[in-house]
């Protein structure tokens, strides 16, 4: 989608939330910065704060082919920043970690992550007769290597063969270490 055809087509949407008194609106899934632009102007245009997230292939790049620098840098240029902040969905944490500097303003914009249970490839997924749920302890340990990197990650969550096995060892992994760390 272009960003005129994306505010367009999620100007309605995000109406009916600015209305109904919603604090945030989060866009999840987005494969092309054009689409995240068209949403956070949607969003500017009702007053709502937008989260946008990204998924990324198997070698850290959105399906349009621009990488998370890049998408992040064209939405931000595009609405002056409106954006609340990013974050990664429907990807495992080993398909964009290594897309994620240190020392990059860019990557300081992503506060969230809400990663896929499996290592599998969207496509491999999309052909797969059952869901793969992966390891949770794995898991959660992508997310508290992610964190250690990157302390301003504080939105956590699951997408694509989650549980609350998975969610319950990123907690424990990521904040009760943490807590008993600082104690």
């Amino acid at each position: 989608m272009t960003p005129g055809v994306a505010h367009a087509y999620h100007a309605a949407q995000i109406r009916v939330f600015a209305a109904a008194g919603a604090d945030l609106a989060t866009a999840i899934t987005m494969t092309n910065s054009g689409e995240a632009i068209g949403i956070v102007r949607a969003a500017q245009a009702e007053r709502l704060p937008v989260v946008i997230s990204f998924t990324v292939e198997t070698d850290g790049r959105l399906p349009s082919g621009e990488t998370l620098a890049e998408a992040i840098a064209a939405v931000d240029g595009e609405t002056d920043g409106a954006a609340q902040y990013f974050m990664i969905n429907c990807a495992h944490p080993s398909h964009f970690a290594g897309a994620l500097p240190a020392e990059s303003a860019w990557v300081a914009r992503i506060r969230g992550i809400r990663a896929n249970a499996s290592t599998c490839s969207h496509a491999e997924l999309d052909e797969a007769a059952t869901l793969d749920a992966g390891d949770p302890v794995d898991l959660a340990r992508w997310y508290r290597r992610l964190r250690e990197r990157f302390g301003h990650l504080t939105v956590l969550g699951g997408c694509c063969g989650t549980d609350h096995r998975h969610i319950e060892h990123i907690c424990d992994a990521c904040f009760v270490a943490e807590q008993e760390r600082a104690s």
